[in-house]
Formats: structure tokens, sequence, C-alpha cells
């Protein structure tokens, strides 16, 4: 398993179909059927504080799992998001402990 940090900007004037979608997005963030753990996830905020972007950290076995997770998350089939980028991640300061299954 490794770590990996979405960044998803928003496309211009789309307040109206976040908030529509807000509710089931943060649903899904915990609630789904993917081999993956979304360990941080919130909103990314202009300057002005508005909501503009989401940030993640999940754990997952490889990026094809993550990307296919996004593809079906509620922001990207309302057409959220302007641009998503993916990169793997070495969690460092801060990392989750290590539970005992």
């Amino acid at each position: 398993m490794g770590y990996y940090v979405v960044h998803a900007l928003d496309r211009t004037n789309m307040a109206e179909a976040r908030a529509a979608n807000r509710s089931e997005h943060r649903k899904r963030l915990r609630e789904h059927e993917y081999p993956l753990t979304v360990q941080i996830g919130g909103p990314m905020l202009d300057r002005d504080g508005y909501m503009c972007g989401t940030m993640l950290v999940i754990e997952a076995e490889n990026q094809p799992v993550v990307e296919a997770y996004l593809a079906d998350d509620p922001y990207a089939k309302a057409g959220v998001y302007a641009s998503v980028t993916i990169h793997p991640y070495l969690w460092g300061l801060g990392q989750p402990e290590e539970h005992d299954g």
C-alpha cells in the first residue's frame, strides 16, 4: 500500500453544483466499495474563503485504483472539477498509526 495526494481544482462558477453534490461526496469519502482508504480530505479555499477544490490523501495499492475511485466521485460526475492531479506521496510527519487488524 502507498499514499497518494489528490489535488482537484473546480471549474469556475461551480458553487451550486458543488453544494448540490457535497453531501454525497462527503458520505462517499467514508463509505465506498473501493480497496482504498481516504486518510485526509477537505475542500480547498480561494482567497475569499470560498470552496474552490478538493485535497485528499488516499491510501491504496496503486494509482489506477485511486483514478477509478475519483472517476466515480459525485463531483467528477457533476463536472465540478476542471483538473485533477494525483501524486504518489511519502508520508513523513504525522503519519497515521498502524493498527493491528
